[in-house]
């Protein structure tokens, strides 16, 4: 069957909450085959586990059948260790979804690029990172980035910023870099409209369009607890009753993972150099204590794992 996006086999890096919940979209909804690579077995294990509760989940709830949940499943392979990224060779697409770190994901897209097709979309989920500086990674060396090979290199790297729970969001934000090709771009796009999600798109500035906008918010929320404005509880019910968000800003930063905030917050200040963007010295001595949140139990509230 043609499609739009023309992705018929999809690559994901990253076994975490954002790659896993990536790999449930385009297996469930565009019914595209998925080979998901993580460099811990561990943490591939935890991610299939949790797509088996989904998935589980969602037949339980009637919102898919038990065939749909089946046929999800087998789209999804695991990466061998001993393969890693060569095996992402024959992916149409690949999709990055570690760590916000340039030069981590920067490393990362230097191999993509060796190992992967020249017509191979390389896509990351980064929520606030250049994606000009990532495509740039991309450039052949012995290449210059005017040369042919330099700029159709770059050009098939995209920003698709998926928000968490993948799942349940219902948006994707498109982000091009100063060299990503209108067809990368309208590719990267219908790939996001098969996954059931809403696009939208923003210029690659520092944190976009979405993280521009929240991280200030939330910043201000953990200076005003910082300061003994008001406590936690207080400060998240007024933003939920008062302002009718589905959760405070203290809840969501936990949500999130208090070490993606940090990252994020960090990106802002230095690519603007806005003190607006500074994190909150809290912020930093709890990421400093291993406090990040819902994903290890405790952040600003505490969270029994079950």
């Amino acid at each position: 069957m043609s499609v739009a996006h023309g992705i018929k086999r999809l690559g994901v890096l990253g076994a975490g909450q954002m790659g896993l919940g990536i790999t449930y979209v385009a297996a469930l909804r565009a019914k595209v085959p998925v080979q998901l690579y993580d460099r811990s077995p561990e943490q591939v294990a935890k991610g299939l586990k949790l797509m088996d509760k989904l998935l589980a989940k969602d037949v339980a709830k009637g919102k898919i059948q038990e065939v749909d949940a089946r046929e999800a499943r087998e789209r999804v392979t695991i990466v061998d260790q001993s393969a890693g990224v060569k095996a992402l060779r024959d992916a149409d697409m690949v999709i990055e979804a570690v760590s916000e770190n340039l030069e981590l994901k920067q490393k990362i897209f230097t191999e993509l690029a060796a190992e992967t097709r020249p017509d191979t979309i390389l896509a990351t989920n980064t929520s606030s990172i250049s994606i000009t500086k990532i495509a740039a990674s991309v450039i052949p060396q012995g290449q210059s980035a005017a040369s042919e090979a330099g700029q159709s290199s770059a050009g098939r790297v995209v920003g698709l910023h998926f928000f968490n729970p993948v799942p349940v969001m219902k948006l994707v934000e498109l982000i091009s870099a100063l060299q990503t090709s209108e067809d990368t771009l309208s590719r990267a796009r219908a790939f996001a409209i098969a996954c059931n999600k809403e696009v939208t798109i923003s210029k690659d500035v520092p944190g976009f369009v979405s993280n521009a906008l929240l991280m200030p918010f939330i910043n201000e929320a953990i200076m005003w607890l910082e300061k003994g404005v008001a406590t936690k509880e207080d400060i998240d019910t007024t933003l939920r009753l008062g302002m009718n968000h589905p959760m405070g800003p203290l809840q969501l930063a936990d949500f999130i993972g208090l070490d993606t905030c940090l990252a994020i917050q960090q990106t802002l200040y230095a690519g603007t150099g806005d003190s607006k963007y500074r994190p909150s010295v809290l912020l930093e001595r709890m990421v400093d204590a291993q406090w990040l949140g819902r994903k290890n139990g405790k952040g600003f509230y505490e969270y029994n794992e079950s």
